[in-house]
């Protein structure tokens, strides 16, 4: 027997279709890359959707056609987005950080027709535009008065839509229609592309709406630092709207003074990025003696938060801070840090050392940790293994088949993370499978060694990594990078360490670099780090 309910396919445009019906008024603020503030709302944006849609069908795009943009965050930006997905084509956000010629074979491999981007990213478009095999058209998100010169023939994006009708059918689609396509970031290979549904999207929107998730409301502002090529915003592109919050994006300039700028004058209550923003964010406070009086919320992932950002949000500024864990293969969240019942009213150690976990997983996410043979290992807090996943927004295998099966038998993803689960289900990352230090046969975790490090005042980041030993097989190698000004020394360092990790992680040796390499995602490169240091002599070795 099946329910007597109405047939309602979870498609993406539905959410822009409430928005535009139920929030119309609410705001779109974006610093364009000129610098100036533009001020649009979810009705204009679902008019400028609607007259993408007709863009991209007068070019003959249509259901499956992949889409590309390099894009900052902006009210165009989501405009493309929305005309894409509501007539069935794929929305392929790339990530400009990545090396020009791996751009061009991600754009290849996805078969785009179209790439739309911001300006500031001509150079690297025009520089491939010869190994571009599939993309016809070029589009750069200006207006006639804005548009620079190119070879590429490319259209401003405000002519390209002006004047077009903003009649269009959406959403004629079964809802597991492919939606938004999104790589990998290929540190370890070539990129992977994870191709979302609008089922999935949908479903991850109901997700992230939730008070235990980011809980925003349409009484919220909302400042999505992290970029929308990482995995939809976290969402946040496609939750606000959803809930009628005002958005403001913040573009090209992601430096302390323009963030607090666009914090204060708007408002803001709910804020999302990585911690490498945040200690920006907080650096520029401290100097300027400034205050948050209207931010409510930071949601910070993408990398282990430092305990000294979580205290200075959480002690000085009275800001609640959510470490969230997710990866582009889980759309992106898959847990999030608010503090379960029990500890609500703990001590103020108890609740930030919680915190500094990465969460519990919300409705509709399982989490596993098996052992190398695929054994269920306990969730007692102590148990480290392989995070495996799975849920309604979990990719279930790449686009074209890259990677092969990547389910085990019981429908689990391998997340490539080694963590534990506690009887709460509060799951704490231990290390990346392919960063884990193994010293004597026992896992050494490189995040909590590299949390205490950065939470001293003369560091500015720190990485550690196994660096080989002739008895031990590998030992800890930890990489500094100072604080500008400040010379601080290997003795320091390591005193920071005692007390707070087991003696037998302490580093072997502290190494000082100028800067410490970040891949295109803002994460540490280990992998770059382990080349540089590959054949560095410890000092016990």
């Amino acid at each position: 027997m099946l329910g007597i309910m109405q047939d309602w396919p979870l498609t993406v445009d539905k959410i822009l279709e409430h928005a535009n019906q139920q929030h119309g008024a609410r705001e779109i603020i974006t610093r364009r890359v000129e610098g100036n503030i533009v001020r649009t709302t979810y009705a204009e944006l679902y008019t400028h959707a609607k007259q993408v849609s007709n863009a991209l069908k007068d070019m003959n795009i249509g259901l499956g056609d992949r889409v590309a943009t390099l894009g900052w965050n902006s009210e165009r930006h989501m405009a493309s987005w929305y005309g894409t997905m509501g007539i069935g084509a794929v929305l392929h956000t790339i990530n400009p950080r990545l090396h020009p010629e791996q751009i061009a074979w991600i754009a290849n491999h996805a078969e785009d027709k179209v790439l739309i981007f911001d300006k500031t990213f001509l150079p690297i478009v025009e520089s491939i535009k010869g190994l571009l095999e599939t993309v016809k058209t070029f589009v750069i998100y200006a207006g006639a008065d804005t548009m620079p010169e190119n070879s590429l023939g490319a259209i401003p994006f405000d002519i390209w839509i002006d004047g077009r009708s903003t009649e269009c059918r959406w959403g004629d689609f079964p809802e597991e229609t492919a939606c938004g396509l999104c790589y990998t970031s290929g540190t370890t290979g070539d990129p992977k592309g994870v191709l979302y549904s609008h089922r999935s999207n949908v479903l991850h929107t109901l997700v992230t709406m939730s008070k235990d998730a980011m809980g925003m409301g349409c009484a919220d502002v909302v400042l999505p630092v992290v970029p929308m090529f990482h995995a939809n915003a976290w969402g946040l592109a496609l939750s606000c709207p959803a809930t009628g919050a005002n958005m403001v994006m913040p573009g090209a300039q992601m430096d302390g003074a323009s963030i607090y700028e666009l914090l204060d004058t708007e408002k803001v209550t709910i804020t999302a990025a990585v911690p490498t923003v945040w200690l920006m964010l907080l650096n520029y406070l401290e100097e300027n003696n400034l205050k948050l009086p209207y931010l409510n919320r930071v949601i910070i992932g993408g990398s282990a938060i430092p305990e000294k950002i979580l205290r200075a949000f959480e002690q000085d500024f009275e800001v609640d801070v959510v470490h969230a864990w997710g990866m582009t293969e889980t759309s992106p969240l898959g847990t999030l840090g608010t503090l379960p019942p029990h500890l609500v009213d703990a001590d103020v150690d108890t609740r930030m050392a919680q915190k500094m976990k990465q969460g519990r997983p919300p409705f509709g996410v399982e989490l596993r940790i098996v052992d190398d043979a695929g054994n269920v290992l306990p969730r007692d807090g102590v148990t480290s293994g392989r995070l495996l996943v799975r849920g309604a927004a979990i990719a279930a295998g790449y686009f074209k088949g890259a990677g092969g099966d990547v389910l085990d038998a019981d429908g689990f993803f391998d997340t490539g993370d080694v963590a534990n689960l506690d009887q709460y289900g509060t799951m704490t990352i231990t290390d990346r499978a392919k960063d884990v230090i193994k010293s004597g046969g026992e896992w050494i975790s490189s995040i909590d060694i590299e949390n205490i490090a950065v939470g001293h005042d003369k560091v500015a980041n720190a990485a550690a990594i196994g660096v080989y030993h002739p008895k031990w097989d590998e030992r800890p190698l930890l990489v500094i990078q100072p604080m500008p000004g400040e010379t601080p020394t290997k003795e320091e360092i390591l005193k920071s360490l005692e007390g707070k990790i087991a003696k037998w992680w302490t580093p072997d040796d502290v190494a000082f670099v100028d800067e410490i390499p970040l891949g295109a995602t803002g994460k540490i490169n280990k992998l770059a780090l382990r080349k540089t240091f590959k054949d560095y002599k410890l000092p016990t070795a």
